[in-house]
């Protein structure tokens, strides 16, 4: 959907997924041919080719079929990196069976576009899903966890501006999945066979990587009160979207000690809203709309209090052990990790005499000083 000025005004067109299938959007149009005979399937607005037609966007002259994602949102190599990048991440992950060339979101020109929609592997969980939104692009070519920019500890955080400009060309940072720009998440898990207020929005501020997804009932009557709380420029305890954004901005000064850590208590918490599911809806079922809304709201209630403290405990934790750099074992004794060693050879290759001890030995060629 793209706006077209003037109020209620808009262009656009939407295509029923088919079933068992799975689509990706970041940020850039995707859909390109549409049928334009089949509603049960396919919508789309009454301009939508000839504002394309009047805008110079299309000629209907060139023997060209019309593409809405051509001549709304036409591609560019800097588009692609930051749009389509993420789009082939979770195909590649959700259908790993399948090939999915990195060339079309590298910018390779004339390379093949991806599917609207793909069959993943298999039927996916609310687990499978989480995972999918949870993506540096780790084990590929891109993985933003490794390389200089990294940093010694792997972190995949890079800050913004992404993209820059030398004399002679045009660089930018990877923008992946999970980005700590990200206010919220949430999954929805519609179920047609069960009354509407069961569905679960799977709810989580800040990053998706760093995250916890809460179960947010549709039928509850209140939310967690530290959900309701979050002045960017007044931190708060008493705010979820606070205590989640203290702990991921410290991990990243030790991102890949840290990440186990925080992702412990993560999996801890998640499983266990999961585990508890079933339960939540065989009691909700028998019961009145009311006392349905009573046990949904007291459910996600405590779930989100639970996360909230859980959190707060863990940035507690997590600045008690990594404090000043050093590292606290389990019996709270102080270790010095120091920095990988493939790290210190890139250091020591960007500047060889900056870091160097001379060898008074050496040079004077001598065993002994005469002192």
């Amino acid at each position: 959907m793209i706006g077209t000025g003037g109020e209620d005004a808009a262009v656009w067109v939407a295509r029923r997924i088919r079933d068992g299938y799975i689509s990706a959007h970041a940020n850039m149009a995707r859909i390109g041919e549409f049928p334009t005979d089949d509603p049960e399937n396919c919508l789309f607005s009454k301009n939508i080719k000839s504002l394309a037609i009047e805008k110079g966007y299309y000629n209907p002259d060139s023997g060209k079929p019309f593409r809405f994602n051509e001549a709304y949102n036409p591609a560019s190599p800097d588009r692609l990196k930051y749009c389509e990048s993420r789009v082939w991440s979770l195909f590649r992950r959700a259908a790993p069976s399948q090939e999915f060339s990195a060339d079309y979101n590298r910018g390779v020109r004339d390379a093949e576009r991806y599917p609207l929609w793909i069959k993943p592997d298999k039927k996916l969980s609310i687990k499978d899903v989480m995972g999918l939104v949870r993506d540096h692009y780790e084990g590929t070519e891109l993985d933003m966890t490794k390389g200089i920019a990294a940093g010694p500890f792997g972190t995949p955080f890079r800050v913004r501006p992404l993209f820059w400009e030398t004399d002679t060309a045009k660089y930018s940072w990877e923008r992946p999945i999970s980005s700590y720009n990200t206010a919220f998440s949430f999954i929805a898990q519609c179920r047609n066979y069960l009354p509407n207020d069961l569905g679960i929005a799977w709810f989580g501020v800040d990053d998706t990587y760093f995250t916890c997804y809460v179960p947010i009932y549709c039928g509850v009557t209140e939310v967690p009160k530290a959900f309701t709380i979050g002045d960017i420029n007044k931190f708060s305890r008493n705010s979820m979207w606070w205590a989640f954004n203290f702990v991921s901005n410290f991990a990243n000064l030790r991102y890949s000690y840290m990440i186990k850590d925080i992702q412990k208590i993560q999996t801890e918490l998640e499983d266990k809203f999961i585990r508890e599911q079933d339960s939540v809806i065989s009691i909700s079922k028998g019961l009145n709309e009311a006392k349905r809304q009573k046990v949904l709201t007291n459910y996600t209630l405590a779930s989100g209090n639970l996360t909230h403290n859980k959190w707060l405990e863990l940035g507690e934790f997590l600045i008690t052990k990594y404090n000043d750099g050093y590292i606290k074992d389990e019996n709270g004794q102080v270790q010095q990790e120091g920095y990988p060693e493939d790290w210190k050879k890139q250091v020591i290759d960007n500047n060889p005499e900056k870091y160097l001890i001379p060898d008074w030995n050496k040079e004077n060629n001598i065993k002994d000083l005469p002192y």
